[in-house]
């Protein structure tokens, strides 16, 4: 790779990197699906430089562990919603008391979704 091509990536996985930010902070993650390909295929690029252009890297490294902590932190987001979401579904169908032992006690809700009308 000539240093102009090794530049050229360099600067596109940066704008990637920036992009990949942004959308992240904005909850876009469709736009970070449609990144993933594109910074693949730098990445893969990038396995072909020998040690002397590793070096130059180390600027991207900052920016690759920034990009990763915030994908950590939305899965971890998407996670949590789900729990919630299961967790609601689970008080729609069943209430959970506590009997005179001090022993929970589960009762199932049977929802059939009709409401009777009265005059």
């Amino acid at each position: 790779m000539t240093n102009e091509e090794f530049e050229d990536v360099v600067d596109a996985l940066d704008d990637l990197l920036e992009a990949e930010r942004a959308a992240l902070l904005a909850g876009d993650l469709d736009e970070v699906g449609r990144l993933l390909e594109r910074k693949e295929g730098l990445i893969e690029r990038f396995a072909t430089l020998d040690d002397a252009d590793r070096d130059a890297l180390a600027g991207l490294q900052t920016k690759l562990k920034r990009n990763q902590a915030l994908l950590d932190q939305a899965l971890e987001g998407i996670r949590s919603v789900s729990r919630r979401l299961a967790a609601l579904r689970r008080v729609r169908s069943s209430l959970e008391t506590y009997d005179d032992k001090g022993e929970r006690r589960s009762i199932d809700i049977a929802l059939d979704g009709s409401v009777e009308k009265r005059a």
